[in-house]
């Protein structure tokens, strides 16, 4: 089983990255688990035609109960992809990490890898802050492998520079390691030196480049993924190669 966990700044493209790598093992046959680890809980929209997920957290304030069943908190979203939310707390009331934790003690209870027995596991992280919680897939061993997502930006820099520091915090532990950095274009001066000249310096190697793409935005916002939009489309090729790479590895 691949167990990869995708970390990186708000706002940065994990989760498009994450969803569209997701389409991609499903359409080379794989049986596909993304859990959408951020407060936000808009991690799977695009898999599940731009409907929103409820999340864990919220079945559990609005039931008051934990849920019985895997179906209570899960969808089949495109290329037959289980899809979770932890979701979090009510905003300003409560620590969002602590929802990450309580989602996989409940997925321990409901013996979700078990019973799916899933080919890859994708983990959708908020890394601004690597806390206990937001530490949780790979601190906890859920994750075996991460990615952390980046652009040339400053402030993106330095939310991968956090992550990578707290991975390898625990690598002591047999926890998970850094596989290395996706590079999401965002249109910055001298951008691929950038990140190349920042992921040398810690000895890591930037293992895919997401191009700036007007297809991912129209299919976006048509609830899709580009791989589901165009599979044949050339940034489409970019998540097929990397999906082929994280495969080949494993």
């Amino acid at each position: 089983m691949l167990k990869l966990a995708i970390y990186g700044k708000g706002g940065i493209g994990k989760s498009t990255i994450t969803s569209n790598l997701a389409a991609a093992f499903a359409m080379l046959g794989k049986k596909v688990i993304q859990i959408g680890c951020d407060p936000k809980a808009d991690s799977t929209i695009n898999l599940l035609g731009g409907e929103p997920l409820m999340p864990v957290m919220n079945y559990m304030r609005e039931k008051d109960e934990d849920p019985e069943t895997l179906e209570d908190i899960s969808r089949i979203g495109f290329g037959n992809i289980l899809c979770i939310e932890t979701g979090g707390p009510t905003p300003g009331l409560g620590c969002a990490g602590r929802g990450i934790i309580a989602t996989f003690q409940l997925l321990e209870d409901l013996e979700l890898f078990e019973r799916e027995k899933p080919d890859v596991v994708l983990y959708d992280v908020l890394g601004d802050v690597v806390c206990g919680g937001f530490a949780a897939p790979i601190r906890e061993g859920y994750a075996e492998k991460v990615l952390i997502v980046t652009s040339g930006e400053k402030m993106a820099l330095y939310a991968a520079n956090n992550i990578n520091s707290a991975v390898k915090n625990f690598e002591d532990r047999s926890y998970a390691k850094v596989l290395g950095l996706i590079l999401n274009h965002r249109n910055v001066e001298n951008e691929t030196e950038k990140v190349q000249a920042f992921a040398a310096e810690r000895g890591l190697k930037v293992v895919g480049q997401v191009p700036r793409s007007n297809d991912i935005n129209y299919w976006e916002d048509q609830g899709k993924t580009v791989i589901e939009g165009d599979p044949d489309s050339e940034v489409s090729r970019v998540f097929f190669d990397l999906a082929n790479m994280l495969l080949e590895q494993e």
